[in-house]
């Protein structure tokens, strides 16, 4: 007997945009330009130049395997790159420009980067990256004109250049964790890593994005693939808007009403700027419809003005760097929805709650433990790395402590890192986060450990306030009876502005080296 067999159709990413092109040529591309006002582009016309990309970078030696770093906003040219360079079988490393000069050029060194794209306002960093660098062969430019500009390259670069002739199993993508709780760590996504992730978010309990979607892509390109937009929506033919590198309130709002923005994707300090700036103009965004958030924790009474104020619906999420990054969502139409909850996995993602050594707990539900992952868009090994970066029974240890609901919904209960041990007995500053954090007074809230001769640690709470008015007693009040009281902060500490990393995710670091000492 001859088994019958399937065709050999390799999971590659310019699939995405070669369909675009050819069942949505006209869906567009929006881009946010500096001072007001929009550019546009159909997908043929974008896939056109994505291949000259390919074209240009062949011709500076580039080939299949080599590594191509970018530094660059969330703009057209940067996501032409983006298809131009994995297109042809190289390796997109994107480089964060809020990172340092020094963190930006060990990364670069790391990888081997050969070329270095970057955004025209950051070429003095990219040359000070690339002078670090010595595999770096040549600095190129895009969004402005400069003498190392890419766009005049483009018009006699070759547009012949194969596209999808390497392995579904080979790398396309390298990024490197924020580091906001430890070093980064370099995660490489695979060509089919990455498209099994997009067919994963585009599911209709998840992100659910259609061809009659306007999708604003706030999440920056530079960290974990813009959480897969800029596959996602040209695989469905939806219109994909793109901030550049204005992300205030304003500068949203305005493109959001330009570009008949549907959904927001988007950490939740960009929201806090969005809704901040409608409160205080009056205005009015009646095409936008959901606003997806993830990346850090979403404080209860930011959820609510979102909703009441804009008139959306807030879905919350669960991710990682090192899960391409999505792991769970939470539907829109969930009667359990809440800030705080995470939503349920998707198909190709198993979660598992363990004991601090690694034993799976013996009810996974109600209880909580410290949270495992695995599945096909979940980190193997890290960049460089020759250890596997799984415990012996094949799961990524998330970091994450958490507990799964009885209706199976994931909420995130703290960072194992972020215990704070005082007196031999552990503190969970999520908790206080959560109950500070839900205060209206209160824009953002953190806890930390400061080191106590007595107690080893004890937890001060610091906070960004929108009612400077508000006491410490009406700060602290919430907790009692909420909390075991020796988990009730000795101190509060008033910010005029949370730090904030990279990616906009609270920046426990810095915090840690301004405030935790004794």
């Amino acid at each position: 007997m001859i088994d019958g067999t399937m065709q050999d159709y390799p999971l590659t990413l310019d699939r995405f945009l070669r369909h675009a092109e050819t069942w949505h040529p006209e869906a567009e591309v929006v881009t946010a330009r500096d001072g007001g006002g929009v550019d546009r582009i159909g997908y043929a016309a974008l896939a056109e130049r994505a291949r000259r990309v390919s074209g240009l970078l062949a011709e500076c030696g580039v080939r299949p395997g080599d590594r191509v770093a970018t530094l660059a906003w969330n703009t057209q040219a940067h996501v032409e790159v983006w298809y131009g360079i994995m297109g042809m079988g190289a390796v997109c490393h994107t480089l964060n420009p809020r990172l340092t000069e020094a963190q930006l050029g060990g990364m670069a060194v790391q990888s081997g980067a050969l070329m270095l794209i970057a955004s025209a306002d950051l070429l003095p960093l990219a040359k000070k990256i690339a002078a670090t660098a010595p595999a770096i062969r040549g600095v190129l430019t895009i969004d402005g004109d400069t003498p190392d500009a890419l766009e005049p390259l483009l018009a006699t670069a070759p547009r012949d250049i194969p596209w999808g002739e390497v392995s579904e199993t080979a790398p396309a993508g390298l990024c490197f964790t924020s580091g906001t709780t430890g070093a980064p760590k370099g995660v490489t996504y695979t060509h089919r890593s990455s498209f099994l992730h997009t067919l994963r978010i585009l599911q209709a309990d998840v992100m659910a994005f259609t061809a009659d979607d306007a999708v604003l892509a706030v999440v920056p390109m530079f960290h974990a693939n813009a959480w897969g937009l800029p596959f996602a929506i040209p695989a469905v033919g939806g219109r994909l808007v793109l901030p550049g590198r204005q992300t205030d309130g304003a500068s949203l709002a305005r493109l959001i009403a330009a570009a008949e923005v549907t959904v927001g994707v988007g950490v939740p300090t960009v929201w806090l700027g969005l809704v901040e700036h409608l409160e205080a103009t009056g205005a009015t965004l009646p095409t936008l419809r959901r606003i997806i958030v993830g990346g850090a924790p979403m404080a209860p009474a930011l959820m609510a003005r979102l909703e009441e104020r804009l008139g959306v619906t807030v879905q919350t999420s669960w991710g990682m760097t090192e899960l391409s990054p999505s792991g769970t969502v939470a539907r829109p139409d969930d009667p359990a929805r809440h800030a705080a909850s995470s939503g349920k996995p998707a198909i190709g993602v198993d979660l598992l709650l363990t004991d601090a050594a690694g034993v799976p707990l013996p009810e996974q539900r109600g209880t909580e433990g410290h949270l495992r992952v695995r599945g096909a868009a979940v980190v193997e090994r890290y960049f460089g790395q020759k250890a596997s970066a799984l415990d012996p029974a094949g799961w990524f240890v998330t970091g994450d402590l958490a507990r799964i609901g009885p209706d199976g919904n994931l909420v995130i209960t703290g960072r194992a890192k972020d215990l704070i041990k005082s007196g031999g007995e552990w503190i969970n500053p999520a908790e206080i986060e959560a109950i500070v954090g839900a205060l209206p007074q209160v824009a953002q809230a953190a806890v930390i450990g400061r080191n106590d001769v007595k107690w080893g640690e004890r937890p001060i709470l610091l906070v960004e306030l929108r009612d400077q008015d508000t006491s410490d007693d009406a700060i602290l009040a919430p907790l009692r009876g909420r909390i075991a009281s020796w988990w009730v902060p000795d101190a509060v500490v008033r910010l005029p502005a949370m730090p904030l990393a990279a990616t906009g995710k609270i920046d426990k670091i810095r915090l840690r080296a301004d405030h935790g000492g004794a």
